[in-house]
């Protein structure tokens, strides 16, 4: 169980920590930090919908979360934003891979 915990951790560190992972993620944390500005210190003479940007650049894994109650469409967002950031990895590392692999053949091959 140890050592599928700790393959589970590589692979997503693995798939998290890389150039199409990061700018995605910074993508959402600067969504998240511009709808809690706007939610905070702007005031709307009707109801803002800023808040739905935070679900639009984590979606569609975000979007399963939103008929849940509370607080826990929120937690889709942070579940959508991982999801698709881990997707964007796994994408960056197979095309990067094939383009490395291309690069390194020969021109007569």
């Amino acid at each position: 169980m140890a050592g599928s915990q700790r393959s589970f951790v590589r692979v997503m560190r693995h798939h998290l920590f890389n150039p199409a992972s990061l700018a995605y993620l910074a993508l959402v944390v600067a969504v998240l930090v511009w709808t809690g500005v706007d939610a905070l210190f702007v005031e709307h003479q009707d109801a803002s919908l800023a808040g739905i940007w935070a679900f639009v650049v984590t979606g569609p894994t975000s979007w399963l979360f939103l008929m849940l109650p509370g607080v826990l469409p929120w937690a889709g967002v942070v579940v959508g934003a991982l999801v698709q950031a881990a997707v964007l990895g796994a994408a960056y590392h197979r095309l990067s891979g094939r383009l490395h692999h291309h690069r390194a053949r020969p021109n007569g091959a």
